[in-house]
């Protein structure tokens, strides 16, 4: 029979060839498209893409620490919508007001996901389930259903719709800011270590004295945050908080999550990876709405959910016969 260590680094190295496949995929996309479209390459595109597209890279990496842990967070698309309606409300006092309670109203909900998770053992769907239709039925509350306009005189629009010195938007240098600070958290501290632990086997990470509960706290508290802050640039970038919006963020965060390699039994996954899923996903839309303009095909928005679930069924499904195939051999030696 197989031992343990040989069964993990059979999925180290399932892992990595996904993260090495995703990389591949989007550099082929990307030439794809500068070889097809005129504009596709142009200043406009690459700037409206990465604007538009941070958004979903920062819940992905939310995520992505969640998933590590082996859990999930259903809330983070109404936690954005939410917070995009906080943001609005507080934009007449400016960026340094709107951002932090942005960000602070993420984080509280992200706690009390890891409060029912961690403190009242409810197991994560159905936690960040019940705080998803909380955070959407405050958001219509609060708005009275509607759009809440930002205050157009306040310096909150700049985070959105600017850029600094006039090459990268505001947002997508926070976003970088972010996920490098994140990926040096998981690589290379002691706390992403216990995140890869607890991901790997949370009964053997109690047995080695680690800190479960906390970790499990932070990272939903982490998710929270993450989802706050795409609710600013929400609000931001739109002119307005949109209590409707956030439908289906879920799960394109998911699905880059996974794409990206990560495993959502938890213990393997890779922050650079899972912003190649996100901007993946998201290239492929780009590339749709240019096939759109040429008039080669003609699909509806609507359509980007089909797609977002083909994609996260797709690797799930070779996920799941990854995993199950070293254990079925194992099981016959």
């Amino acid at each position: 029979m197989l031992d343990q260590s040989a069964f993990d680094l059979r999925r180290y190295l399932r892992g990595n060839s996904q993260t090495t496949g995703v990389w591949i995929a989007l550099a082929m996309l990307i030439l794809f498209g500068l070889l097809r479209y005129d504009n596709f390459g142009g200043a406009y595109n690459f700037s409206s893409f990465l604007n538009y597209n941070a958004m979903f890279i920062l819940i992905s990496l939310g995520m992505c620490f969640v998933i590590l842990t082996g859990g999930i967070d259903l809330s983070v698309g109404s936690v954005a919508a939410f917070t995009s309606v906080v943001a609005a409300y507080m934009s007449p006092y400016g960026i340094q007001v709107a951002l932090p309670c942005g960000v602070a109203t993420g984080v509280l909900i992200g706690v009390l996901n890891g409060f029912f998770i961690v403190g009242m053992r409810i197991p994560p769907f159905i936690a960040t389930l019940a705080t998803m239709l909380g955070a959407k039925g405050g958001a219509l509350i609060i708005s009275g259903a509607e759009t809440i306009a930002v205050d157009w005189g306040s310096n909150f629009t700049r985070l959105g719709m600017e850029s600094a010195f006039g090459l990268f938007p505001w947002a997508i240098l926070i976003v970088a800011g972010v996920a490098i600070a994140l990926w040096v958290l998981l690589e290379h501290s002691s706390l992403g270590r216990v995140v890869l632990a607890v991901g790997g086997s949370e009964d053997a990470s109690r047995l080695m004295g680690l800190d479960v509960d906390r970790t499990k706290l932070f990272v939903y508290a982490l998710s929270g945050g993450c989802a706050g802050l795409a609710g600013v640039f929400l609000a931001s970038g739109f002119g307005a908080g949109q209590p409707l919006e956030g439908v289906g963020w879920e799960l394109s965060a998911i699905a880059s999550v996974v794409v990206g390699g990560t495993l959502l039994t938890g213990g393997i996954g890779s922050i650079p990876a899972t912003i190649a899923g996100a901007l993946l996903l998201g290239l492929v839309f780009n590339i749709l709405n240019f096939e759109n303009g040429r008039g080669t095909i003609s699909m509806s928005a609507y359509w980007q959910m089909v797609i977002r679930g083909g994609f996260l069924f797709a690797v799930i499904l070779l996920q799941t016969r990854g995993i199950s195939g070293p254990r079925k051999t194992g099981m016959t030696q």
